[in-house]
């Protein structure tokens, strides 16, 4: 751009000067030249006056090329104060934005299709009511099944969320009947179905799933921006006075699980970054399009969680938890001492009961679980009194000798909190941690006070709340850790107890190619020697 304008400064200068001295020149000679040569001498003077401009933009323009800085193809980029990152970094950056909004774009693209062909749908079907209402007037009846071909299909939409376990709890006969929920953010999804191809934290890789939770999370965004006058939510102005808007940054997490025979539930969290309040959405997609259920504001401001934590002995590990435990700047304990023989369901019971200032949200934990700050903020919006029961998948690590077998010494805790297949696992058998409020505790009748012992008692509590009209919320969650420590099962166990208590120490140590490598080690040794007899005999002959 520079060197056009500088092209056309020149070549203006030229033409005025060269114009005049044309002018002069032909006034000079006007007498004696005829009107022709004139014409010709005008002619040759403007392509003088084009050359001598390209002439003079092509120096300019070599001129500019050597003075420019020079560039470093391999060269950081800025980053981070204190970090360098490369070029490749930022080529993947832009790659995953790109992939982001593509798949945004498809999705938008996706739903006006969807949108159309239910509009088209709902059109057939309108139409053909009104022809069989009529048929009917005339005297002839229509026979059909109302559960086949439903006289109203929003009716029947909403019939499919009634049957659902969404609004209310569903009686179930024991802890496998649960359909548990998967979670996920923005860029992840947290899965407790295992397999070769799963892994327990991954980025979507189907292109469907990312379709499905991208359109799933702008459904919600369209329900907070333009709310219904029955959704339990307040109008809500900006700093400046102006509305509120929520965008996709501002989701937090989200929850869904799928019943087979009546639809998708999907559980949102919004919140923005400045104000304390959430923002619930529940949708439920009736294998159909999806369909809002309810909306509301969520205020956990007030919300005081009691961790209840049962001990015997473990000082050391005690020691660990409240170290955690205060950097999360907790300065309020209690401390509750029995002269009794241990038992967890005991303690969990006396601690319970320990608060009498009203309703208070309570989380039973252990001494060798580590919880960030988000996860407590989860416990407090996926519990509700007389509705909600929280009971969050703890992601187990590995016994960390074996994981990090290959450094001399295995790197700090805060380090090994990855969800990785060889670092951990989903203990989705375990039910000891759970949120719950005090009261729902108290109605459902607490622990069994006849489990002695290591395990047992938190299943029983499980199956108290499926047999109730509660809700329960079942989902791995990614600020929840249960650190590996090891393991003994006690010989006053009953053989029920021990079996457990053995299982649990068996899944507790390595992953599945960890273990394979230590039965396998004798035969992996010998064939490292065979290996090097081999090369060592090459080399020699």
């Amino acid at each position: 751009m520079e060197i056009l304008i500088l092209f056309l400064l020149f070549y203006n200068l030229l033409q005025k000067v060269l114009t005049s001295k044309e002018l002069i020149s032909l006034g000079k000679s006007r007498l004696t030249r005829m009107p022709r040569r004139g014409l010709i001498l005008q002619t040759r003077t403007h392509w003088l006056l084009l050359g001598l401009a390209l002439l003079c933009s092509l120096i300019l323009f070599l001129y500019l090329l050597e003075c420019a800085p020079q560039t470093d193809g391999n060269a950081s980029l800025p980053g981070i104060i204190g970090e360098n990152y490369g070029k490749e970094y930022y080529q993947a950056l832009l790659q995953e934005q790109e992939e982001h909004y593509q798949t945004r774009a498809t999705s938008l693209k996706r739903q006006i299709a969807q949108l159309k062909q239910e509009l088209q749908e709902m059109s057939e079907k309108m139409r053909s009511l009104q022809e069989r209402k009529n048929v009917g007037a005339n005297g002839i009846s229509y026979q059909g099944n109302k559960e086949q071909a439903p006289s109203d299909l929003l009716e029947f939409l909403h019939s499919q969320i009634d049957k659902a376990e969404v609004s209310i709890g569903a009686k179930l006969p024991s802890e496998y009947g649960v359909i548990p929920f998967e979670s996920f953010t923005l860029m992840k999804v947290f899965q407790l179905e295992m397999g070769l191809t799963r892994h327990p934290e991954e980025k979507p890789v189907r292109k469907d799933k990312r379709d499905e939770l991208v359109e799933v999370i702008e459904a919600g965004l369209e329900v907070i921006n333009n709310p219904d006058e029955d959704d339990e939510q307040e109008d809500e102005d900006g700093p400046l006075g102006e509305k509120l808007i929520f965008n996709e940054n501002d989701f937090v997490e989200g929850y869904y699980r799928t019943e087979k025979d009546k639809g998708t539930q999907y559980e949102l969290f919004f919140k923005k970054a400045d104000l304390m309040e959430y923002r619930h959405v529940t949708l439920f997609r009736p294998f159909g399009p999806l369909m809002k259920v309810k909306s509301e504001m969520i205020d956990i401001t007030r919300s005081v969680i009691n961790i209840i934590v049962p001990l015997a002995g473990r000082t050391e590990a005690f020691a660990q938890f409240m170290q955690n435990f205060s950097e999360s700047n907790f300065h309020n304990y209690t401390l509750v001492s029995l002269n009794e023989e241990f038992n967890r369901g005991r303690g969990l019971n006396v601690g319970a009961r320990a608060w009498d200032k009203g309703e208070v949200l309570m989380f039973f934990c252990d001494v060798d679980i580590y919880f960030s700050a988000e996860f407590l903020n989860s416990c407090r919006l996926n519990a509700e009194p007389g509705k909600k029961v929280f009971y969050p998948v703890v992601f187990s690590l590995y016994n960390p000798a074996i994981v990090y077998a290959n450094l001399d010494v295995p790197p700090p805790v805060e380090q090994q909190l990855v969800h990785k297949k060889d670092s951990g696992f989903w203990r989705d058998f375990g039910f000891g941690m759970t949120c719950q409020y005090q009261s729902d505790f108290l109605t459902i009748g607490g622990f069994d006070m006849e489990v002695k012992g290591w395990g047992g008692e938190d299943v029983h509590l499980y199956r108290k709340y499926l047999h109730s009209d509660l809700i329960v919320i079942r989902t791995p969650v990614p600020g929840l850790f249960h650190l590996w420590h090891e393991k003994r099962c006690a010989d006053e166990l009953t053989p029920e107890q021990y079996r457990m208590c053995i299982q649990s120490k068996a899944m507790n140590e390595a992953s599945h190619s960890h273990l394979g490598m230590l039965v396998f080690r004798e035969e992996i040794e010998t064939h490292l020697h065979k290996q090097a007899y081999r090369t060592n005999s090459e080399a020699v002959g």
